[in-house]
């Protein structure tokens, strides 16, 4: 397992963007594939995007398809998860993920076993 530490969460309108960040501190030679879940208050925890050790390959859930982005900085240890047209059902609170993973190929299906502590996504109309 890697340590995983998120920033970004906050409070905002409909319709309004906010940009969540993830940075994995634990130094490894293994390639990572890392991406986000979320929960909402009273549901499970659901996929939201993913995003392979190379930045080449990701996959999203319906849900954000078109309103969210996921990148991955040069280091390659920093994935950003940018979020637009955000909409009440986006409310909830937001985990970074991480697995070992070496191909560019990625699914929502991966098996991650790091996770970070979670940051609060609001959004109200």
């Amino acid at each position: 397992q890697v340590q995983l530490v998120e920033s970004g969460g906050g409070s905002v309108q409909a319709g309004d963007s906010l940009k969540l960040s993830c940075t994995k501190t634990t130094q490894t030679f293994a390639r990572y594939a890392m991406g986000w879940y979320r929960q909402a208050p009273g549901k499970e925890r659901e996929f939201v995007a993913v995003i392979s050790w190379s930045g080449s390959g990701t996959d999203y859930a319906d849900s954000v398809k078109g309103r969210f982005t996921l990148s991955r900085d040069d280091a390659q240890d920093t994935i950003h998860l940018q979020m637009n047209n955000l909409k009440d059902e986006d409310t909830a609170v937001y985990y970074c993920v991480a697995t070992i993973f070496y191909s560019d190929d990625v699914h929502r299906r991966l098996d991650f076993g790091s996770w970070g502590q979670g940051t609060q996504v609001t959004v109200s109309s």
